[in-house]
């Protein structure tokens, strides 16, 4: 797991914070107890001239080979999956990338400090996907007037969409739990980001949605299209701010 590039810290006006980032203690009922494991998933196709880039995964039974995932079949878990615009318009999630390429990444939730630092460590990469003609995205398990509130907040230039439902979340089988969520590494990148400035939103954090789903949620990052089938790199965070390489992303989606 590589060190995110440096952002430009940007101070939230009006937003709510707290002295130290301690997280409540959130559970979903209609999780099983989480265990730790790692999720990031190899992706096969049938031809293709340059290897397809990813990292690799373990399956379910400890120590058991790396599970390996067809593109079509995570485009098939995600056909009927909708997230909704900051209008409130319902969309179907493979059209994000049916007719173009797009880095599509997914946040833990929308007051999550370490999602917002990945949001500008992908901004601040906006202008090379552009000149390559690359759409870039970011899903939030929330609502829409959550998502309104992180574009407010962050000023992200990029595409914003909520799924309440989680619906893409379960669909890529993102990482879940409490294991996920406390981990040594994750405090100190907390700790990390509170010093150059970032922080949590602890009014969106505490919205009965997030408390009682969404505060254990991992995410992710997608590069897919043009075509619906065309899955060419997944990274799934195996814990809270478990950043991808930027320059795997930006080879996958612009080389």
């Amino acid at each position: 797991m590589a060190t995110p590039l440096p952002a430009t810290p940007r101070s939230i006006h009006g937003e709510k914070t707290h002295p130290f980032p301690a997280i409540p203690l959130l559970r979903n009922p209609n999780h099983s107890t989480p265990t730790l494991r790692s999720f990031s998933l190899p992706i096969k196709r049938a031809v293709r001239s340059t290897p397809l880039l990813s990292i690799s995964a373990k399956s379910d039974s400890l120590g058991s080979s790396a599970a390996v995932a067809s593109e079509e079949d995570l485009a098939s878990s995600l056909k009927g999956v909708e997230v909704f615009d900051l209008t409130g318009k319902a969309i179907p999630i493979v059209n994000l990338w049916r007719d173009r390429r797009a880095v599509v990444a997914f946040a833990r939730h929308f007051g999550c400090v370490l999602c917002r630092k990945r949001a500008d460590l992908l901004a601040s990469k906006q202008e090379v996907m552009a000149a390559a003609g690359v759409a870039l995205a970011l899903i939030g398990p929330g609502t829409v007037d959550q998502a309104k509130a992180f574009s407010e907040q962050t000023k992200f230039k990029g595409e914003i969409y909520a799924d309440p439902n989680h619906s893409s979340y379960d669909a890529l089988k993102f990482a879940y739990g409490v294991s996920t969520t406390f981990t040594p590494s994750a405090g100190l990148k907390i700790i990390q980001l509170y010093m150059e400035g970032y922080r949590q939103d602890w009014e969106l954090s505490f919205k009965q949605n997030t408390v009682s789903k969404g505060g254990w949620q991992q995410g992710g990052i997608l590069v897919a299209g043009p075509g619906v089938n065309n899955i060419l790199y997944i990274h799934k965070d195996k814990e809270a701010g478990d950043d991808p390489n930027i320059e795997d992303v930006l080879k996958a989606c612009c080389s």
